[in-house]
Formats: structure tokens, C-alpha cells, sequence
């Protein structure tokens, strides 16, 4: 299990291939509050509700500031897909080497459909203007999730 992030800590620095294979980096986002969220496979039922509900949420988040960027442990290739499947409309990262969900605290056990496996943990992370952690939740459940998170951050 790695250790979770918690807030005031500086978050940790990655650069990823996005879907269209452009390194993204966290220092990209310098200066703005970003929301850096993990997920375990593309496409997947709960994964695809959290994705279309920060897609449909992001002009009020872009609006107050805020950008969103989703990381899983999927291949490019899956990334393109679900991407042009559901029209998402903010950068999706691949960490096939799960060392960013490791340092983020969002790889470790966790229990699919009755068995117990190693994998990407459902988490969340708001990331300050200057790079510290503002929150960090671990094995969120996607239901209702991105709205909790619009009200909390913007208050809608």
C-alpha cells in the first residue's frame, strides 16, 4: 500500500503521455488549482460516470479557475478511445507503470467483484495554485462524487 497524500504537502511532480502522446506535466498547472484524479480502467461503469460527470462539469470548474486531469494505469491507446467514445474534454494521462498512482497514494489493495487484487484506487486530489494538496480522498465512489467536490470547491 503507498501512503496517501495529505493536505498542506507538496504533490508530488510527474510527466505523463496523454491520449494524443503530448507529455503533460503537474507544472503545467502552476499557478492554478487543478483537480488530479485516478481511476482504474477506461470504460469501465463507474469510471465512465466519474469522467462524463467532470466533463460535464467543467466549464463551471474552468470558470472559478480550477482544471481536471484524470490519470489510470490504461495504455494510450484506451485513453484515445474512451476519449472520442464519450467526448471528454480535459487530458487523460497514462501511468502504465503506476509510479504516479504510487506517489500519490492512489495504488494499493483493493477488492473487484469478490476478489483481492493490487490496483488503481478511485482518488482524487485538488492541488493548489502553488502546488500543495488542498485535499485528498482515497477510494471514492463515483456516484455523486464530482458534484460533492463542485459544491465543496465552488459552492455549486
Amino acid at each position: 500500500m503507498t501512503t496517501p497524500l495529505t493536505p498542506g504537502t507538496i504533490a508530488p511532480a510527474f510527466t505523463l503521455p496523454d491520449a494524443q502522446g503530448n507529455a503533460v506535466s503537474l507544472s503545467d498547472y502552476a499557478g492554478r488549482q487543478v483537480i488530479v484524479y485516478f481511476y482504474p480502467k477506461a470504460a469501465t461503469p463507474g469510471c465512465t460516470t466519474e469522467a462524463c460527470d467532470f466533463r460535464d462539469s467543467l466549464a463551471a470548474l474552468h470558470s472559478a479557475g480550477v482544471e481536471v486531469v484524470g490519470i489510470s494505469t490504461d495504455p494510450q491507446e484506451a485513453l484515445v478511445a474512451f476519449t472520442e467514445e464519450f467526448n471528454l474534454n480535459f487530458p487523460l494521462l497514462s501511468d502504465e507503470a503506476h509510479e504516479v498512482a504510487e506517489a500519490w497514494g492512489a495504488w494499493g489493495d483493493k477488492v473487484v467483484n469478490g476478489n483481492a487484487m493490487v490496483g488503481a484506487l478511485r482518488s482524487t486530489v485538488v492541488v493548489n495554485a502553488d502546488g500543495t494538496v488542498k485535499s485528498a480522498e482515497y477510494n471514492v465512489n463515483a456516484d455523486g462524487h464530482v458534484a460533492r467536490l463542485r459544491e465543496e470547491l465552488l459552492g455549486s
